[in-house]
């Protein structure tokens, strides 16, 4: 990458990152973390200093390589063409920085820095969807280890002869649920189907949900007259590690009819308490998307549908992945599959931002 390119890039980063904004509201938490009172609310401390930390890095990494390439345009001119050949692998750091940077800029939405809540249902196509919603979850348990996250899985059902019915489990680590975010919606299949003799050519869905985790500190009002608890004994393929005692809990929420099973650990109330927890996320983001809806509504916005929509398509036979989206195309689903999705990721994120147009794209059959 040349100077010229990264000093145009650090321009506009400066307009995504908000550097003046983020300066002003550093300066604020700085008046609140040097009040001596502070810590008599751990919680909102906690909270003020985490957010406090992540704006100064911002900042710093900014005007720390804002410094660098002010420097290298001061000096260039008076470098020979061979000094310049040999500053290039600082110019390539640069780059990678201002990369880095720019991708916290598509991280800045509520609770992206939450832990991920992730749901795997398969759709309509009995075995060969329970099929691909099972590759889907192993999809994304080894993009959150490539990423080294923490993967907590709440609940399992096997398929009926393969696959699963459904998957849920809890993605831990830095920004989980906002890398995660863009990926909720339909994920469509076409490969020749090894459930038939034939091996006829066979579409499947499956759908993707995807939730900020939130905890306790976060006021989501739950009555305990609405809650019907039940415990049962856990279901599985059986063989080591199934939990074989009565420690399966089923919550449900009777104004709504949400219903959250966890069957993972062999204690009842630590299956509870998972289940707890994503009630109370499933209830937040049920009245954050209303509150969005209606901020929307009288902005006088058009915002789509995007829950059930297919996002992305996965043909097999001919080598390609396509995100409906973005346009972003890939020729290796076998690494797709193995949990290689960053440049996808990324570019739903950017979608998400509105810094994507949706492009109308058909696939390749």
């Amino acid at each position: 990458m040349d100077l010229e390119t990264l000093q145009h890039r650090l321009d506009a980063l400066r307009g995504y990152l908000d550097i003046a904004g983020k300066e002003s509201r550093l300066r604020e938490l700085e008046v609140k973390l040097n009040d001596p009172h502070l810590w008599d609310n751990p919680t909102e401390a906690k909270a003020i200093s985490q957010e406090a930390t992540r704006l100064r890095k911002a900042v710093e990494n900014y005007r720390r390589l804002e410094s660098d390439l002010q420097g290298l345009l001061e000096l260039w001119p008076e470098l020979s063409a061979e000094e310049r050949a040999q500053m290039q692998p600082e110019l390539d750091k640069a780059g990678r920085e201002l990369e880095d940077l720019y991708h916290q800029t598509l991280l800045s939405f509520p609770y992206a820095e939450n832990a991920a809540i992730v749901t795997i249902k398969p759709g309509a196509g009995g075995t060969e969807a329970c099929d691909w919603a099972e590759m889907l979850y192993r999809m994304y348990t080894r993009f959150a280890e490539r990423h080294g996250f923490k993967v907590e899985v709440v609940d399992v059902e096997p398929g009926a002869e393969a696959g699963i019915d459904l998957a849920q489990f809890i993605v831990r680590g830095e920004y989980a649920y906002g890398l995660l975010s863009a990926e909720a919606g339909v994920h469509r299949l076409v490969r020749p189907s090894p459930f038939n003799a034939q091996g006829k050519r066979q579409t499947s869905f499956a759908a993707l949900e995807v939730m900020p985790e939130v905890d306790e500190s976060v006021e989501v009002a739950i009555n305990p007259e609405d809650l019907r608890i039940d415990v049962m004994r856990s279901q599985g393929k059986g063989g080591q590690g199934v939990n074989t005692t009565d420690s399966a809990v089923r919550v449900v929420h009777l104004p709504t009819g949400i219903m959250v099973k966890c069957q993972i650990t062999r204690s009842q109330q630590k299956n509870k308490e998972l289940a707890m927890n994503i009630l109370r996320s499933k209830l937040f983001e049920i009245e954050w998307k209303k509150k969005q809806e209606e901020l929307a509504r009288l902005k006088g916005e058009s915002r789509p549908n995007e829950w059930g929509s297919q996002i992305r398509s996965y043909v097999l036979d001919k080598q390609y992945v396509k995100d409906h989206r973005t346009g972003e195309m890939r020729h290796d689903p076998e690494n797709v599959l193995d949990g290689d999705l960053e440049n996808l990721v990324w570019a739903g994120l950017e979608w998400k931002a509105g810094r994507r147009e949706t492009v109308a794209v058909g696939d390749e059959e």
